[in-house]
């Protein structure tokens, strides 16, 4: 911690009743992409930076899609901190939810709402990072930059991918902290928090296949339907290769040291030969879900998700289209990505990718990554913090093409029973009040340490 702040007695039952009350001011804020309607929350924060003496601009493709930047300035002699988030919402089934989902009802210790954990707690908690390093007068050798983007649910080319192509200047950072890490978990008793260092790139792609088009009442060998069946039943007993990154060999190096000699030997055996990784994978110890998460962090992954043929029941189509979700590794591109998808399927049936976009990865032996480390400890001194490669995609695709090293790390309180991923995107998304307090103190230590003056 600064001098400065370390110097200024800081109320944090107040802090997180504040914290809480944006959270909930934020939550009550319908924006779900699409259409988006982001404003709505940019000008919030542009309200409540502006009472604390914080400038802010609002940029974006049109008045709607608003992405809000805000900048502290440091004394210039270490590159900017970049913090940030996205303001809109995924869409909800209202009569599904116990509560409202834009009423932000707390209930049994819970602050329920479309957005409490993807991702409208971090905009809360990178906004209160704003607002005490201002009150306290930290001194910075970091400006710090907040940005609230728009669009990221439906790929981010209106909020981040925006501001990167036509304002790169408001937001160009040596590091930033994003979603997609700071949960907490338990692997045979043992309690772990991550970073994500790594997430993978999107390669995703339509299989074809033709036929010969006809009368559905004089059917023939040579159906498009069926070819398509044929091919992506291959998926049943075949999948791609896992291949081992920086970050999957942190992650796994980094649970194995909190574990017991028995545990540690079974979790390191999958480093050991990439050829025989899924078997040890296989024989760990734990939990299925477990299990699939790490297989999935360790190969590029092929999911059907969509297919496609015919207009008529009674006409024999001429072609039918399957659209496949594929994510590749960091270090792969969809061109070296074909290799293995014609090993699977072959040679014959059509491949297109659709929209590919990179994978990324970010040295966990960074000095970032250390502070992480150090505050959790001081926190949680019983919990192990371990580098993560995300499955998913977040804005860092967009934000890294300006060279800053994205790190996920939105920090949730381990609470045993609770699970928030079940409930993002899904029912009844919520997050525990004390884990929103928690998370404000964590990542404001973060930031006032590593862009403040030592």
């Amino acid at each position: 911690m600064t001098t400065s702040s370390a110097l200024t007695p800081v109320d944090w039952n107040a802090v997180g009743d504040e914290a809480i009350e944006h959270l909930r001011n934020l939550l009550r804020l319908d924006t779900r992409n699409p259409p988006g309607n982001e404003r709505r929350a940019a000008d919030y924060l542009r309200e409540v930076l502006q009472r604390e003496g914080i400038e802010s601009e609002i940029v974006g493709p049109s008045p709607d899609r608003a992405t809000l930047v805000a900048r502290l300035h440091g004394d210039g002699s270490q590159p900017p901190l970049l913090l940030m988030s996205h303001t809109d919402v995924v869409a909800v089934e209202p009569e599904k939810w116990t509560h409202d989902p834009f009423a932000a009802d707390i209930a049994n210790g819970f602050i329920y709402g479309r957005g409490a954990l993807d991702m409208k707690h971090m905009v809360t908690m990178e906004l209160m990072a704003m607002l005490l390093l201002k009150r306290l007068g930290v001194p910075l050798k970091r400006d710090v930059i907040y940005m609230a983007a728009a669009d990221e649910e439906c790929g981010g080319t209106q909020g981040a991918g925006w501001v990167v192509e036509h304002r790169p200047e408001l937001i160009q950072a040596e590091y930033g902290l994003n979603e997609g890490g700071g949960d907490g978990y338990e692997i045979n008793g043992r309690r772990y928090y991550t970073v994500q260092t790594a997430e993978k790139g999107g390669a995703r792609f339509h299989l074809r296949a033709r036929g010969r088009p006809g009368h559905g009442s004089v059917p023939t060998e040579d159906n498009a339907v069926l070819k398509l069946a044929e091919t992506l039943v291959k998926l049943r007993n075949k999948q791609p290769p896992l291949h081992f990154t920086a970050s999957l060999r942190g992650f796994i190096e980094g649970i194995a040291s909190a574990q017991p000699p028995e545990v540690a030997r079974a979790f390191r055996a999958i480093l050991q030969d990439e050829t025989m990784a899924e078997a040890a994978i296989d024989a760990l110890p734990v939990e299925d879900a477990q299990k699939y998460e790490i297989l999935a962090m360790a190969r590029n992954t092929i999911a059907p998700t969509m297919l496609k043929a015919g207009s008529q029941i009674n006409v024999i189509p001429s072609e039918a289209v399957a659209s496949l979700d594929a994510r590749i590794l960091p270090g792969w591109t969809p061109e070296r990505f074909l290799g293995e998808l014609r090993a699977i399927f072959g040679e014959e049936i059509e491949i297109e990718f659709i929209e590919p976009s990179a994978a990324l990865e970010a040295d966990p032996a960074s000095p970032l990554f250390d502070v992480i480390r150090d505050v959790l400890k001081e926190h949680d001194p019983e919990a192990t913090v371990i580098p993560r490669l995300l499955t998913g995609g977040t804005d860092a695709k967009h934000v890294s093409r300006l060279g800053t090293k994205v790190y996920g790390f939105a920090p949730e309180l381990y609470i045993p029973g609770f699970d928030g991923m079940e409930t993002i995107h899904g029912h009844d998304e919520r997050i525990p009040e004390q884990s929103l307090r928690w998370g404000t103190r964590v990542l404001y230590e973060v930031a006032a340490r590593f862009a403040g003056q030592e």
